[in-house]
């Protein structure tokens, strides 16, 4: 089979996996008494019906672009980095925590932004880290670390807005008191998206594409996770290789955290991470892990994510759905993956 054949085998496949997912979905709303063709379209709706909704779909796709970015370092390292939700967390902690620092003082709004910022992609750096040292040094199943990592995060964040940092005379789900608005990224008037967080998030997508494509270190990381024992024979140090790509998500999740500080929230909230690192990682699977695709398929997530508002406003539907689709759309088309590579191989 040759590589063009090939090409049109896998896009088959794929588009077999989508529809089934769709299927799927389409046979729970009829179980539920709902009409499959008005909810399909009240998602479209929802994500595409004013411009309001569509600048929402980019605010949600920045930080899944950002995530996902991260979580293909290691992935093509053999790692499932489960724990890049306590990782944003971490992030927007960390860019709180330096923003905090300069409330009231004369230090340019420009500087501050850009501390908290570093401070962000530091401070998920540092929760990825821990990560990969219980990993790699403490024998601990990376998936393992991470769920726990995520829970201490968790309660480091709630622990903080509704202690040391609670709003005054009050402790509020809300969150911590919002920022003076020169700590603000830049926004377009009337909507919550920056350009700059955009610009962000394509500049994150550029690096980790040519950092796994086109680098020494991207080869080295591949060799690492096709098979680290042969990687060690190879002379490469595995070790080290896999606490570095913990440490690039790290500092991709960290960012995310930071721009949902300082470009969505201006303000430290409990559900800060907004599920988007668990989201990421099922976009780096259905993908296949090629950040060619990454940045369509991600919007395309955070449109579902956006329209699916809608259902439980219009329909009296659970908004979850919209994830029942994200989820079975994976499901299939990696199912689909192996009856193509068994297909593949009786020919």
């Amino acid at each position: 089979m040759n590589q063009m054949q090939n090409r049109s085998l896998s896009f088959l496949f794929q588009i077999g996996g989508l529809i089934l997912a769709v299927l799927f979905v389409t046979i729970i709303l009829v179980l539920v008494d709902a009409k499959p063709l008005d909810a399909f379209r009240l998602i479209w709706e929802g994500a595409t019906g004013n411009s309001t909704r569509v600048a929402s779909v980019f605010v949600v796709w920045v930080p899944l672009l950002l995530v996902t970015c991260g979580l293909l370092a290691t992935f093509t390292a053999g790692l499932w980095n489960i724990g890049i939700e306590g990782q944003i967390t971490v992030g927007a902690i960390f860019t709180t925590g330096v923003m905090r620092l300069f409330l009231g003082s004369s230090v340019s709004p420009v500087i501050v932004i850009i501390l908290s910022m570093l401070a962000g992609m530091l401070g998920g750096a540092i929760w990825a880290a821990l990560a990969g040292l219980l990993k790699t040094f403490g024998g601990v199943n990376e998936i393992f670390g991470g769920l726990g990592l995520n829970f201490i995060a968790t309660a480091l964040n709630i622990g903080l807005i509704f202690g040391a940092w609670s709003r005054p005379g009050i402790a509020s789900m809300s969150g911590t008191e919002p920022f003076p608005e020169q700590f603000w990224l830049p926004t377009f008037q009337g909507f919550r998206i920056s350009l700059w967080s955009i610009g962000f998030a394509i500049i994150g997508l550029v690096i980790i594409y040519f950092l796994l494509q086109g680098t020494h270190f991207g080869l080295r990381l591949k060799a690492v996770g096709k098979g680290i024992k042969s990687a060690f024979r190879m002379g490469i140090p595995t070790w080290q290789h896999m606490m570095l790509s913990f440490v690039i998500c790290g500092l991709f999740a960290g960012l995310a955290g930071a721009i949902q500080v300082t470009g969505v929230y201006h303000r430290l909230i409990p559900s800060i991470s907004s599920g988007y690192g668990f989201m990421g990682l099922m976009i780096a699977m259905l993908i296949n892990f090629q950040a060619i695709w990454l940045a369509p398929i991600a919007l395309f997530f955070a449109a579902l994510n956006i329209g699916g508002i809608q259902l439980p406003i219009v329909m009296k539907l659970d908004s979850a759905l919209t994830g029942v689709l994200q989820g079975s759309l994976v499901l299939f088309v990696l199912l689909m993956q192996g009856v193509k590579q068994r297909f593949a191989e009786k020919k």
